[in-house]
């Protein structure tokens, strides 16, 4: 069984270029998008509107952007860390910000990896790909 990728992302059209990129790599799980931060972390803890779900079942990967309204993304990480259900989840940072802060703050803060979204969509696409084939293919996550 495949479990859900989760998807913290406020831009649709990166969205829908995420999702296309796992279409064309055959990537079989399933993306949960949220658009901004506060609501990453009730999926992720089974509240708010996802208080039905089973917050035993965490998702294979999450794909972080930083910049998010409501809960900025380096407080989502924070916030996974934090908690022992969660802490080893496995979080991706995709984002547009090439600041090194940024870079070092959220490798601080327990990131397994920090990629730069391309401008270009091919690039995006490819990156994308190889995200997916990694954490989800290659990658033995930790039981």
């Amino acid at each position: 069984m495949h479990r859900e990728i989760l998807l913290v992302e406020d831009n649709p059209d990166d969205v829908e270029l995420t999702r296309l990129a796992f279409d064309e790599a055959k990537i079989a799980n399933q993306l949960a998008v949220v658009g901004d931060g506060a609501e990453a972390l009730d999926y992720l803890f089974a509240r708010g509107r996802f208080v039905d779900r089973d917050p035993a079942e965490l998702p294979s990967l999450v794909l972080l952007d930083l910049n998010l309204p409501k809960v900025d993304g380096r407080e989502v990480l924070q916030a996974i860390r934090a908690h022992e259900a969660t802490r080893s989840l496995p979080v991706v940072v995709l984002t547009t910000s090439t600041e090194p802060f940024d870079v070092e703050a959220t490798y601080a803060l327990g990131v397994n990896s920090y990629i730069q979204k391309p401008v270009d969509f091919e690039q995006f696409v490819w990156a994308v790909k190889q995200v997916g084939l990694y954490w989800l293919v290659l990658n033995h996550a930790r039981p």
